[in-house]
């Protein structure tokens, strides 16, 4: 598969739940069907917006092939799959099914804060055993350890199973140098909502969203703006975008965006301690906010 197949817009999905705490699937069905009919260009699954961390490996499997199975081949799916164990990660790609599967995001080794050195090996030992490329995953504000500009670069120029980063450092320098000096054909993906036009005017390729999942139509055509070359239409969906996108992000993510999908009644508001629903005040702030996009389109 081509690289270009994970330009553009990549959504980071939740994971529907019921207020029994089990996995809703005819509601991530109709989450899937709305963003792919809103024109996206792959899907992410097991991602952090998703409560991975929440579920049971049996619930992994079930929510990775009904995403398969719902998406039918219509636009890519990457899986997420990461954590501080380099070892287990390289098992559990070793023992995984990558039917359906087109690339792993797979985030930096967190809590235990490994030194550069560390982190590229890290990414080398995975990506030497995975049957499907790797896009890194830089998240310090969750992992309290950055992959510098070097790491990056390193790791783009000497694995060539490693084909893009999604970049949520909010570093602008540092994700200038790694789009500035990366190889050709490797992918800068912008992992902050907010940050997306002022990536792609630096010259990345596009964003792994959270935001997309309420609002898939709006921000798929920022981002194929902003890649053609039309900057202003871009920034008019910046600005449309961003109160919303500052407000999804006060209590935390996914609360955010599971009240913006509950008030479009798309799914019900439900998350997993020991995550818990936007306050009243955000969540009417959200109404609001909806409303006025909405008049807006």
């Amino acid at each position: 598969m081509s690289n270009s197949k994970f330009k553009g817009t990549g959504v980071a999905i939740v994971t529907p739940f019921r207020a029994d705490g089990s996995i809703d699937f005819k509601a991530l069905k109709k989450l899937l069907d709305y963003i792919i009919e809103n024109n996206v260009d792959y899907i992410v699954v097991l991602g952090t917006t998703g409560e991975a961390v929440t579920m049971n490996i049996d619930e992994k499997n079930a929510v990775v092939s009904y995403v398969i199975e719902v998406v039918n081949k219509r636009v890519p799916v990457v899986k997420g799959i990461g954590g501080n164990n380099t070892n287990q990660i390289i098992t559990q790609i070793k023992s995984s099914d990558f039917e359906g599967i087109d690339a792993i995001l797979s985030v930096s080794p967190y809590y235990n804060k490994p030194s550069q050195k560390g982190i590229y090996q890290h990414y080398k030992s995975i990506a030497c055993v995975s049957p499907v490329p790797i896009i890194l995953y830089n998240v310090p504000g969750r992992t309290s350890s950055n992959i510098s500009a070097e790491t990056t670069l390193q790791l783009a120029h000497d694995v060539s199973n490693i084909i893009a980063v999604k970049e949520a450092s909010g570093k602008l320098d540092q994700i200038g140098t790694i789009v500035k000096n990366k190889p050709d054909g490797f992918l800068v993906l912008s992992g902050d909502d907010a940050l997306a036009l002022p990536l792609m005017s630096m010259g990345a390729d596009g964003i792994i969203s959270v935001t997309a999942n309420a609002f898939p139509y709006e921000f798929t055509q920022l981002i194929n703006n902003a890649l053609k070359g039309n900057i202003e239409e871009a920034r008019r969906y910046h600005y449309m975008l961003i109160d919303i996108i500052h407000s999804l992000f006060v209590d935390g993510n996914p609360a955010g965006v599971k009240a913006a999908l509950s008030i479009k009644g798309i799914l019900s508001n439900h998350l997993r301690l020991p995550l818990t629903t936007v306050s009243r005040s955000t969540y009417n702030q959200l109404v609001n906010l909806i409303e006025a996009i909405e008049v807006v389109i």
